[in-house]
């Protein structure tokens, strides 16, 4: 399965670079693409031109097959603006206490419009499109296939990756606790979709094979070595997705202050977060999310995302990283800085001989 996996994307090592939304630049996937492994857009946040432009630089700098990430989400969302205006108070308050000199305001959208996206994406024609909180809809699927696009959905339980198998994915990533960023739960409540990787991914390899699913099935959460994927590799896995092992890389585009303390993180520190956005997330608890106002709490994906975005922004120009949200897988204190293109080489080095040394 993972020759094949490999073979199927047109790429050499079974590593692809998670498609975390807001932190990847064209530099880094063309890097991870160029190394071997799939490199990946996060698209999440991208108006549709800017997934054009991004696939635009991206090929300008590469040959080799990526993917697009994508959430699965609504085009419109309704607010209630009472509660805005509330989360809106606590958090200007907020920031006025640490002394930054920025304020909330109301966006043109919550989000951009899924559809427009997906439109982006299907003329990109990336080799791969990735997809969290939901499972697209027969049609999408089609599109995608008529372009000969691999589709890969993304589960946190068992019955999430039977969701995606049935809607007809071409391999589902399982999301374990511990993988960093937004949880990727949409038929569950998020605290009742908090398994461990090494529990997850046996579970779902066998619900798949027991339903006739044959399709392979990718790791996420926790990895950061050689090693790790190899790991994955026994229990089933046909490749690993890091995300926080390339958040150091000099390539990706996460704040500086950020990319500074994960080496100091705790791993008592790494906890779920809704806070900067309204959706639960792994994350480092710092100054932001022990303060966060009560009123923020209760606003919803994107609202708050929306809303905390120029905060973010700010916060990473000050170098203030303890107002950020520093997403982060459970093992981010094993982060390694380096190129993109070294870290995959030595990713590859320690699997090929942590697979020797199981050999023996």
């Amino acid at each position: 399965m993972n020759d094949s996996f490999a073979r199927r994307l047109g790429i050499e090592h079974p590593l692809i670079q998670a498609p975390m939304a807001g932190s990847t630049t064209p530099a880094l996937v063309s890097a991870v693409s160029n190394a071997g492994g799939l490199g990946s857009v996060g698209a999440g946040y991208l108006e549709p031109q800017a997934i054009l432009d991004q696939a635009q630089a991206i090929g300008a700098l590469t040959d080799r097959p990526y993917a697009i990430g994508l959430f699965v989400l609504p085009d419109e969302f309704d607010a209630d603006m009472a509660a805005v205006a509330k989360a809106r108070e606590q958090l200007d308050a907020l920031m006025a206490r640490e002394g930054l000199d920025v304020r909330t305001s109301l966006p043109m959208r919550w989000a951009p419009r899924a559809s427009d996206q997906f439109a982006a994406l299907c003329e990109a024609r990336p080799a791969a499109a990735s997809f969290a909180f939901g499972v697209i809809s027969p049609t999408q699927l089609r599109a995608l296939h008529e372009r000969d696009i691999y589709v890969i959905g993304t589960a946190t339980t068992v019955a999430e990756a039977l969701a995606w198998a049935d809607g007809g994915a071409d391999a589902v990533c399982v999301q374990g606790a511990e993988a960093g960023g937004h949880r990727s739960t949409f038929l569950h409540d998020a605290e009742d979709a908090m398994i461990g990787l090494f529990a997850l991914l046996p579970l779902t390899v066998r619900a798949l094979a027991a339903h006739d699913r044959n399709i392979p099935v990718i790791a996420a959460g926790g990895i950061m070595d050689g090693r790790g994927m190899l790991a994955t590799e026994v229990l089933g896995a046909a490749g690993s997705q890091l995300g926080t092992a390339f958040l150091t890389c000099p390539e990706c585009s996460a704040a500086e202050a950020w990319k500074r303390d994960l080496p100091q993180v705790q791993v008592h520190q790494v906890t779920t977060i809704r806070g900067f956005s309204g959706r639960a997330a792994r994350g480092l608890r710092n100054r932001f999310v022990e303060a966060m106002p009560e009123a923020a709490q209760g606003l919803p994906y994107p609202v708050l995302n929306a809303l905390t975005a120029p905060l973010r922004r700010a916060a990473a120009a000050a170098g203030r990283g303890d107002l950020l949200s520093e997403w982060c897988g459970q093992a981010a204190s094993m982060v390694r800085p380096q190129p993109a293109a070294e870290l995959v080489t030595r990713l590859m080095h320690e699997y090929r001989l942590a697979k020797r040394e199981l050999a023996h």
